[in-house]
């Protein structure tokens, strides 16, 4: 599987070990209730853009857990 901006959170999360490299990049999306409810929804490269998350970087760590 390779992550890409259109890789929905919920799928992202199924990787070991995604959870905290989203958080070494605070994503605010995993503390956040609402959240919780759109992740089959939320693309990350969506969720970068709103929080200032540089993607190409968080998608390049995420790519190499994978």
């Amino acid at each position: 599987m390779e992550v890409n901006k259109d890789t929905t959170l919920s799928d992202i999360l199924k990787i070991e070990g995604a959870e905290k490299m989203l958080s070494k990049y605070q994503l605010p999306c995993l503390h956040c209730p609402m959240a919780k409810m759109e992740m089959e929804k939320l693309k990350i490269g969506e969720v970068c853009k709103m929080y200032g998350i540089d993607a190409k970087s968080l998608l390049e760590d995420l790519n190499r857990i994978v």
